[in-house]
């Protein structure tokens, strides 16, 4: 995260615009005199069961949080904050412990809060009032830690916004999300299939609390999603009436003014849409300050499709005479065609090589069920079947995810990973049996339907598995030791490839530390066996090429 760069902008502003358009910004608040603001009292049954009412928060033996709220959006708010208080704590402080840490002067802090307002002057002019007024109720429950850096409210705002940048800023590229769909002749029951995984890193912890939340709103239609502590907004989804939403992030310039986050465009979606068509006309109406496919698909349609938004575009993209659709990080509508970013995007990244491995398995089966999904968003393997070393940008399953997930919309199931990655059980539920008669449920053990449930892949008790878990901490290791000059062992650099030897990243990060040392011949070496390797991007490729270039 170059922190430290947005410190060095915030500094900039906050002498040149410290007054530019902020005031209005920072002390607008939702008005929720509209709402009733009366909420059950959170009774603790033991450390993973919460109950207010008809509303719960329980944790399921495959460590995931099941939570069901309703009411208006004030109550939603309130309930989901009450229930997931200490989740939402935590999550606050892992996000913002980093950023203390990256940046420990309190002047800089300073610096931050005020760009932060400078930034976000406009969000709340693109937010519905429903969805700020939900964030507003959460927000009750969250730390004071960190009111340092804004207020409560504005902290949780902000943090809506978080994801779209974490999209947009090159060295923030922390997303490869995959997504397929399957319908009619290529589904083994003629139904609907879709297939996501949701590769969004912000470090290993970010990822052990995740919530699946269902929501039954006083307007709107009832949903799920896969969601954490503190966040609204819908990455992964679908509604009572079988429509989904994910979303993919686009390659976007960095933006200078946030708009509408794009997981709140998803919500709306979510919430209120219930064919294709709906879901494009409430895209149209927001703005975004990012680029990013959102999938859709659709019970009513029998099919689905991908709205395309940026700031400055917007398409949708369908397929005729087709029962498939593939989504990596790339756009593919007409409105794209001359886009000159996302054709670089195209030719420079690991898009297109994940959308043609999606094609690639998907052709190998004649129809797909939801066992042939979650394998093919467990696969780890290149175009025809190469081995990518693991943690590879280029494989579908880059074992990094936050969670894989799948949805038959017409049958109203779904299927959520669980930890470590998508490598976990997918466990299955059915929004039929959770939205019918919730005041009748005991809400005290899990809502899921075991019965349906993926088995966890068998990659999760083999040596490789292992190998790869001690690999990612030796990785951290060297390059901590590399940025630091800090002296290594060889045992680690020998120990570095070993537990990973078809990955190129070991071989670059061993060229590196001897280039940094003066071993120029040991060093050469190195970096020639990373360029054997499948490098996930031409930068990386280019970068190894440049070191290999002055060595000779």
């Amino acid at each position: 995260m170059k922190v430290v760069n947005l410190i060095s902008i915030g500094l900039f502003f906050l002498i040149c615009l410290s007054s530019c358009g902020i005031s209005k910004s920072i002390k607008n608040r939702p008005d929720v005199s509209i709402y009733s603001d009366e909420i059950p009292d959170r009774v603790k049954i033991n450390d993973s069961t919460f109950v207010a009412g008809n509303n719960f928060l329980l944790k399921n033996k495959q460590g995931q949080w099941e939570m069901y709220v309703e009411g208006n959006p004030l109550q939603i708010g309130k309930i989901t904050g009450s229930l997931t208080q200490e989740l939402l704590q935590r999550q606050e402080a892992i996000f913002f412990n980093k950023i203390e840490d990256l940046v420990p002067s309190k002047t800089k802090l300073y610096a931050l809060r005020k760009f932060l307002a400078w930034y976000n002057r406009k969000m709340y002019l693109h937010i519905p009032e429903e969805y700020k007024t939900e964030i507003y109720g959460v927000s009750r429950y969250s730390s004071e830690d960190y009111n340092t850096i804004a207020q409560p409210y504005l902290r949780s705002l902000y943090l809506h916004g978080a994801h779209d940048i974490g999209h947009a800023m090159q060295d923030l590229m922390l997303v490869g999300c995959s997504t397929f769909a399957v319908w009619n002749g290529k589904s083994k029951d003629g139904e609907l299939l879709v297939g996501r995984n949701f590769d969004f890193y912000a470090g290993d912890d970010f990822a052990k609390e995740k919530i699946i939340a269902f929501v039954n709103p006083e307007l709107g239609h009832k949903f799920m999603s896969v969601t954490w502590g503190g966040m609204i907004g819908v990455v992964s989804g679908m509604n009572e009436k079988g429509l989904t939403v994910t979303i993919n992030a686009g390659k976007s310039e960095i933006p200078w003014v946030a708009k509408t986050p794009v997981s709140i465009v998803a919500r709306e979606i979510l919430q209120y849409a219930e064919t294709i068509e709906e879901a494009v006309a409430i895209a149209k109406k927001r703005e975004v300050f990012v680029s990013e496919a959102i999938f859709v698909g659709s019970a009513k349609d029998r099919k689905a499709a991908i709205i395309e938004v940026s700031p400055n575009n917007f398409g949708v993209y369908e397929v005729e005479n087709s029962d498939k659709l593939i989504c990596s990080n790339h756009f593919q509508s007409d409105a794209y065609k001359s886009d000159g970013r996302n054709s670089k995007w195209i030719a420079e990244s690991h898009s297109q090589y994940r959308f043609d491995r999606m094609e690639e398995l998907i052709s190998e089966e004649e129809k797909m069920d939801v066992g042939n999904a979650v394998a093919l968003l467990r696969n780890k393997e290149g175009l025809e079947n190469k081995e990518l070393g693991f943690g590879n940008e280029k494989a579908l399953n880059q074992l990094l995810a936050h969670h894989g997930i799948v949805f038959k919309p017409e049958s109203l199931q779904v299927w959520v990973s669980s930890n470590p990655y998508q490598l976990g059980e997918f466990v299955a539920y059915d929004l039929r049996e959770i939205f019918r008669d919730r005041e009748l449920n005991p809400l005290k053990k899990s809502i899921s339907k075991e019965n349906l449930n993926i088995s966890e892949d068998p990659f999760l008790k083999t040596q490789e598995y292992a190998d790869y878990e001690a690999y990612r901490t030796l990785e951290r290791k060297i390059e901590y030791a590399i940025e630091n000059n800090k002296k290594l062992e060889l045992e680690d650099l020998n120990a570095l490839q070993k537990k990973n030897k078809n990955y190129w990243k070991p071989y670059y990060l061993t060229g590196k530390y001897y280039y940094n040392n003066g071993y120029n011949v040991a060093a050469k070496i190195e970096f020639e066996k990373a360029l054997k390797k499948e490098i996930p991007s031409l930068a990386e490729r280019k970068e190894i090429e440049r070191y290999v270039k002055k060595l000779r």
